[in-house]
């Protein structure tokens, strides 16, 4: 790990003031447990990282029903999973949540860590950049590319978001709150994550001098909701592939659905191939199973991943069925 100078600001804006205008100058330190390992390989060399762990007002984690659930970006894991108002009112964000397998990860990690980590990509992870180049060529779509995108794949860009909260908190319409030195912005997280189209880009939309500080989650009375994950096994994994769904139910039948895919693409996915499959119909095996193979009907496999492909049906089909038997 290369010397750094180390900040631990008192106040946000302290904190904003301490941060670079381009990206690699400074590295905001949260939870540590994607930044650290980062910086001990060298994929990050920062001269300066700002530690948050003073700014206690982002560690709570609110619920009213008139103004949904504000999470803050420094919220653990562990205090997400242990909140009843979470648990009563947002069961697939908890089933999200516990897919983190880790105790070490939840009692570190935080929401707003686990938002911006980092692809999981191996190329990238081996310094070939976030587009993983050697010389100017892309390395996956001739290289080992098992765990990599099956939609939004054409490039240059093919690693997968690796955010497992992503995907349900996008179905029930979240924002993210940044703070600037401009201020404060809000952004639909639906919009928050982007597919870099060069290697100077981030995955996320924010400013190497922004924060993000909360995430606010509206009330989704009597929505049903669940997340689906296919693993290769149930400790400290990532998702080979995953589904978060939210209905909205009229009856015995859809009348609006949310489907967004994980793991799966540069982004979480949303699939209004599967929402049109499902709204307006009552939710049986056959539903479900016909909004599992919509979900996959346009994925573009790469040379090794196209297992993913039948994963990803199954993962909207269990998803479905899941959320139907539930509800907030």
């Amino acid at each position: 790990m290369q010397a750094f100078e180390y900040a631990a600001p008192k106040t946000l804006h302290e904190a904003v003031g301490l941060l670079g205008s381009s990206w690699g100058e400074t590295e905001i330190l949260a939870g540590g447990t994607d930044l650290v390992s980062a910086m001990k390989d060298q994929i990050t060399t920062p001269k300066r990282v700002v530690s948050l762990k003073h700014l206690a007002e982002l560690r709570r984690v609110e619920f009213s029903p008139s103004s949904g659930l504000r999470i803050g970006a420094l919220a653990t894991i562990h205090e997400l999973l242990d909140s009843k108002e979470v648990q009563e009112n947002y069961p697939g964000l908890i089933q999200a949540a516990d897919g983190i397998r880790s105790e070490q990860l939840r009692a570190m990690g935080t929401v707003g860590g686990e938002l911006l980590q980092r692809p999981r990509c191996w190329y990238y992870r081996s310094g070939f950049g976030l587009l993983a180049e050697y010389k100017g060529k892309p390395l996956v779509p001739d290289g080992d590319n098992r765990y990599h995108a099956i939609f939004g794949n054409s490039g240059p860009a093919y690693f997968v978001s690796p955010s497992s909260l992503a995907p349900m908190l996008i179905c029930l319409q979240a924002k993210a709150r940044l703070h600037g030195p401009s201020g404060s912005r809000e952004v639909e997280l639906s919009k928050f994550f982007v597919t870099p189209t060069s290697a100077n880009e981030r995955e996320h939309d924010i400013k190497p001098n922004e924060i993000l500080t909360e995430i606010v989650v509206p009330h989704h009375p009597g929505v049903h909701m669940a997340v689906y994950e296919v693993r290769q096994k149930e400790a400290l994994d990532w998702p080979l592939a995953a589904a978060a769904v939210a209905l909205h139910m009229s009856g015995n039948s859809v009348s609006k659905s949310a489907v967004v895919l994980g793991h799966v693409a540069p982004v979480p996915w949303p699939s209004p191939e599967a929402e049109e499959a499902l709204n307006g119909k009552e939710v049986s095996e056959e539903t479900a199973e016909a909004a599992g193979k919509a979900a996959a009907s346009k994925a573009t496999p790469l040379s090794k991943n196209g297992y993913k492909v039948q994963l990803t049906s199954v993962a909207v089909k269990r998803a479905v069925l899941a959320a139907a038997k539930g509800g907030a």
